[in-house]
């Protein structure tokens, strides 16, 4: 195969082959790589920016701006069956010295600092909690957007919208329905790790399958619910499970209906896992190279065509990490994060505020805006 010809491929933004993106993770130089998907972006980016104004509608897209946001985490249970060998955070519903449930009382001052620092959402998200069900989330939902119905909930993940379905005896068609008239506003990728089974088994044994996750995303975006998707890599997986990952993303893109919300973002991170089970399974983590991340990223541009954003992780990465990705495809530095507790329980401990992540952002060439969770400027 031939670089330039499969690079020059993906600049014409074609569907590139799981042969092609493999010769490229595993024969182009990175500078090439990058090089090729900072192009890309900034096709995409440019093409968006013309598109909006064409329409007269504010927008983020613009190749030399690089976008961010303030939200919260929130972890609605620590209660989890699921049983992930990555995660620190989640304890079995019978060790009741640890396990919670937060009531309404415990989210109100969350959400009153969050406004404070001129945050907009709630990124909630818990567990495979064998007793929550449909009516707790819905009732949860509608409390708090009855408190602050300025707050915009980007909530729960696909497997616990299936974990939900399936503990309450719905289809996950119903269960979102419901949710989203509770007050759901956007449903984040969480709980992709890597799409295959087989991995999964390994790393998370009991969460729902690849296939599960890609159909509660399709039926999110049949119903024109924004998602965004994620890939945890650098445990077990192989160049061939991260391309497969891809084109299962894109090709889900693809499918959906004509002018749904589809996936907005992704995001890919590394494993951090210090003193997890999976650390000690596999004998140590993969130590974290800066270059496999920029490849990451860069493969990402170029397989994911038709997903405007791609968000460097500078949580699990480390700042200058990121801002070299915002030259190899990236376009967005995502949120700083307040509240994180399950990545950084693992290892993860790099921290922004709003004006570090936009100094960061200033600091790797680009100009800072603040974005939704739509990429509409705030």
């Amino acid at each position: 195969m031939n670089d330039e010809k499969i690079l020059d491929k993906a600049l014409r933004r074609e569907a590139l082959t799981e042969p092609e993106a493999l010769h490229l993770w595993k024969h182009t130089p990175i500078q090439d790589l990058a090089g090729a998907a900072d192009g890309l972006r900034r096709n995409i980016l440019a093409e968006a920016k013309r598109h909006a104004e064409q329409k007269g509608r504010p927008t983020v897209a613009d190749p030399d701006v690089v976008t961010w946001q303030i939200d919260r985490n929130v972890n609605i249970t620590n209660v989890c069956i699921s049983g992930c060998r990555f995660c620190n955070f989640h304890c079995k519903p019978h060790e009741t010295d640890k396990a919670y449930v937060l009531t309404i009382e415990d989210y109100i001052p969350r959400i009153e600092e969050t406004l404070a620092l001129g945050g907009d959402q709630l990124l909630l998200q818990g567990g495979l909690h064998p007793r929550l069900g449909i009516d707790f989330y819905t009732g949860l939902f509608t409390e708090l957007k009855r408190l602050f119905p300025q707050v915009k909930l980007h909530a729960l993940g696909a497997p616990e919208v299936a974990h939900i379905a399936r503990i309450s005896g719905l289809t996950v068609s119903e269960t979102l329905e419901r949710l989203v008239a509770a007050g759901l506003d956007s449903l984040p990728g969480a709980g992709a790790e890597i799409l295959d089974d087989e991995v999964r088994k390994t790393i998370s044994p009991a969460k729902p399958t690849a296939a599960e996750w890609l159909e509660v995303m399709r039926t999110a975006h049949r119903m024109n619910l924004p998602t965004s998707a994620t890939m945890m890599y650098g445990h077990i997986e192989t160049p061939r499970h991260i391309v497969r990952h891809l084109i299962a993303i894109r090709d889900l893109q693809a499918a959906r209906p004509l002018g749904t919300h589809g996936f907005v973002a992704f995001i890919p991170w590394i494993f951090r896992g210090a003193g997890t089970r999976l650390e000690s399974d596999i004998g140590g983590a993969r130590r974290f190279s800066p270059l496999e991340y920029l490849r990451v990223i860069a493969l990402s541009r170029l397989l994911l065509n038709n997903i405007r954003n791609i968000q460097a992780s500078w949580l699990t990465v480390g700042t200058p990490t990121a801002q070299m990705a915002l030259h190899g495809g990236a376009n967005d530095l995502g949120s700083i994060m307040i509240e994180e507790r399950v990545v950084r329980s693992a290892g993860a401990d790099n921290s922004f505020d709003a004006g570090g992540i936009c100094e960061a952002i200033r600091g790797a060439g680009f100009r800072p805006i603040l974005r939704d969770q739509l990429y509409v400027p705030r």
